[in-house]
């Protein structure tokens, strides 16, 4: 049941005014910690009630938690986990620390939400890496092509505690950032409406020659050009638009983030590329953490681990059940009723892609973002090192299946 299911019923005019009265972080815990349809009366009583255990003392410490696009409507259908790690933390410590969830773009966006905390006007944000990789450069280093051969190697990397050597570690030293947690998908192309009466793309040259949307991931653009996809920069306001007149053929993105964007009244093909990472995750300014009582610092670790477990398993089930990316496709699902196709592409097409823009096939392609990256790292080699730990689980393991692990422990 998503928080936008929850409130249905419920005018925005409405949301609003409950949310006057008792705050729109307690009214958003009280909507995402309810587990049927919400009547404004039920809604009401629920924040009320969130509000006074929440304010039941004075907190040690108010954090602001930007978190760029998510609204009441959509925080349950791409299943990123802000709000789940927001309502344990202030649980778990007891009320001594309190957040203040900033959402819907209020306060930063998804290009600004990493500069506003490394500025200090936020203390935590969720973003995209890719969108973040304009302030935080060193987040690249997740979005080499085909590093990742699925979700479950995704989920895999983030819970080694190696990734606390080769991405935690020199993101914090270089851009004062801790990464907390992340969803994990893998990017496809999203072809708009000119797309609607073609046939559903079974092969990679289908695609070659199409012009899309590029996110801020400047690794990201490698791939597509090597892939002949023709990236564009296009504001994320006139992407719509731009799929829905055909002034592009498609977008890169992921398929829950069409489904939590509104995006697909406007696409008509969901193409499963998978060629980089799509990773909507949660960071904290790191001199914050670090201001923090040490016990309290264990607390939003533990919080952390605990996110990550939920977003896990609860985007799984929610990309089958919520968004229908599956095959067949449940009915009911907001790809279902948008009339979004889901293009599987066979392993065969895949490997071709691979081989035409992976650092595997394709070293010469990468070697001066490469460099850089491993330079920063302090001379590792980001990508093999990745690449092997990804490697680490079977290629068709199911992302539940992975084995979580408190990665900051050894």
């Amino acid at each position: 049941m998503s928080v936008g299911g929850n409130l249905r019923g419920i005018s925005r005019r409405d949301l609003f005014r409950v949310a006057g009265r008792f705050g729109m972080s307690s009214t958003l815990l009280a909507a995402g910690g309810f587990g049927g349809a919400m009547s404004l009366a039920n809604l009401a009583a629920a924040a009320e009630s969130t509000y006074e255990k929440r304010y039941s003392k004075p907190a040690k410490h108010t954090l602001k938690f930007g978190a760029s696009g998510f609204n009441a409507q959509n925080l349950l259908i791409e299943r990123a986990g802000a709000l789940e790690f927001a309502r344990d933390l202030e649980s778990r410590t007891d009320g001594e620390i309190r957040i203040e969830f900033i959402g819907n773009n209020q306060i930063c966006g998804q290009t600004s939400c990493v500069e506003k905390t490394q500025q200090g006007i936020v203390d935590i944000y969720a973003a995209s890496t890719q969108n973040s990789a304009g302030g935080a450069p060193y987040l690249n280093v997740l979005d080499y092509a085909y590093m990742f051969p699925g979700r479950a190697s995704q989920y895999h990397f983030l819970y080694s505690p190696e990734s606390q050597r080769i991405l935690r570690d020199p993101l914090e030293k270089r851009h004062g950032l801790k990464f907390l947690f992340s969803h994990c998908e893998l990017r496809g192309i999203q072809l708009g409406l000119g797309w609607q009466d073609k046939p559903t793309v079974t092969k990679l040259e289908q695609l070659f020659g199409t012009k899309n949307r590029v996110t801020g991931t400047q690794l990201g653009r490698i791939a597509m050009q090597a892939l002949n996809l023709n990236p564009v920069p296009v504001a994320w306001e006139e992407t719509l638009d731009g799929l829905k007149q055909g002034l592009i053929d498609g977008a890169e993105t992921w398929a829950s983030a069409v489904a939590y964007a509104n995006m697909s009244p406007v696409v008509s093909q969901s193409v499963d590329l998978k060629f980089f990472c799509g990773t909507e995750h949660t960071s904290m300014s790191a001199s914050v953490f670090d201001s923090l009582e040490g016990y309290l610092q264990d607390a939003v670790m533990e919080s952390a681990y605990w996110a990550q477990t939920h977003v896990q398993a609860a985007n799984e089930a929610a990309l089958v059940k919520t968004v229908g990316h599956s095959d067949p496709q449940m009915p009911g699902t907001i790809f279902a009723e948008n009339n979004v196709r889901n293009a599987f592409l066979a392993d065969d097409q895949i490997k071709m892609a691979e081989e035409m823009c992976s650092p595997e096939f394709q070293p010469q392609l990468w070697e001066q973002w490469r460099d850089r990256l491993n330079n920063w790292a302090g001379g590792i080699d980001t990508y093999q090192e990745i690449y092997d730990i990804a490697r680490q689980v079977p290629a068709d393991m199911k992302p539940e299946n992975v084995e979580p692990r408190r990665w900051w422990k050894a």
